[in-house]
């Protein structure tokens, strides 16, 4: 290994240590007030750090078996995670906002379902179509553009089809009205 390909090696593995804490950090501290709550920020935020762990996973897999394709460029994991942190957190936001929203007017069972329903289309078809666009990029023969394009087309459909039709949705009934302490929301049953 290269000086150079050492010194890119060690600022790409600091700057992942700095920023993902520091963006996740930012990004739950903006949706509390959003969502006037402290746990389905909470919720959200380790939905979508198991949603980039999943992708990043597969895309190893995909490029070290599948592929055969040398390791990662160093910076695509940072890349990657910024990019499904700020489009899951749109998605999360879009049913998030409807659900409390709708909690409000009809429950909290009944407003996560009627949330579910009028923003899972959009959901899944914005998913879809970023999906597809970034899909894109893996044309152009650079191979961190190749892996980014796969890290983040699959992470954005495991986040529009699963993350956020099912898995956010399940775990917030389950939570109950305790997903929107201490709002207002978390009193209504």
């Amino acid at each position: 290994m290269s000086a150079t390909d050492l010194d890119t090696l060690e600022t790409a593995q600091r700057d992942f240590v700095v920023v993902v804490p520091l963006v996740t950090l930012v990004v739950f501290l903006v949706l509390i007030p959003l969502l006037r709550s402290l746990v389905a920020p909470l919720l959200l935020m380790t939905a979508n750090v198991l949603s980039f762990a999943a992708a990043l996973g597969v895309g190893t897999l995909v490029f070290d078996h599948v592929l055969g394709l040398p390791g990662a460029d160093p910076v695509v994991p940072l890349f990657a995670f910024v990019f499904l942190v700020a489009l899951g957190i749109d998605y999360s936001i879009f049913l998030m906002s409807r659900a409390r929203e709708e909690t409000l007017a009809h429950g909290h069972r009944e407003g996560i379902l009627r949330a579910l329903t009028v923003t899972g289309g959009v959901i899944t078809s914005a998913g879809v179509v970023l999906a597809a666009t970034f899909a894109a990029l893996a044309v152009i023969p650079l191979l961190f553009l190749l892996q980014l394009a796969f890290l983040v087309a699959f992470g954005v459909l495991v986040d529009a089809l699963l993350v956020r039709t099912l898995l956010v949705p399940a775990l917030s009934l389950d939570a109950g009205p305790r997903l929107w302490w201490p709002g207002r929301a978390a009193r209504i049953r």
